[in-house]
């Protein structure tokens, strides 16, 4: 009789361990595609909300290079995105945003250039106030892949 016990315990045992064991791999699973599902997201809200900046910064230079600041309604859209990168991007890349956001305001004070002349059209590392915005970036996201994939 007790090999019978024995013998329906081994089987109810194997039963409860192979349930336990399937339902862990599925747990486990699931949690990896979710997190590799708002490392995702993340990874591309911060994309668009650096897009963004750089498209807003590229049209107030180009403003700047031309006008004067007579409208301060004009850089409104560039600290709103400022203040969005503030909530989620890294110290460096808000850094760098300041730096361009500063270099803008400071462009508009300048005189006017008319870039029919050939003296007052600005060479690559004169206009090129992104670049480090933009390696500031780069890095950042590879920073936060590396470290999202590695959690």
């Amino acid at each position: 009789m007790e090999a019978a016990y024995i013998s329906a315990f081994a089987a109810l045992s194997g039963s409860a361990i192979g349930a336990f064991a399937s339902f862990a791999t599925t747990w486990l699973t699931q949690h990896a595609q979710e997190r590799a599902t708002r490392l995702a997201q993340e990874m591309s809200r911060r994309e668009h909300l650096y897009g963004e900046f750089i498209d807003e910064a590229s049209r107030l230079l180009a403003d700047a290079l031309t006008h004067h600041l007579e409208e301060p309604s004009k850089i409104v859209p560039l600290y709103a995105t400022m203040g969005k990168l503030r909530l989620f991007a890294s110290a460096d890349v808000v850094a760098r945003a300041d730096k361009v956001m500063a270099q803008i305001v400071q462009i508009y004070d300048l005189p006017n250039r008319d870039f029919r002349n050939p003296a007052d059209r600005p060479t690559q590392d004169r206009v090129d106030i992104l670049r480090a915005f933009g390696e500031a970036c780069r890095q950042d996201l590879r920073r936060y892949g590396r470290r999202g994939l590695a959690a």
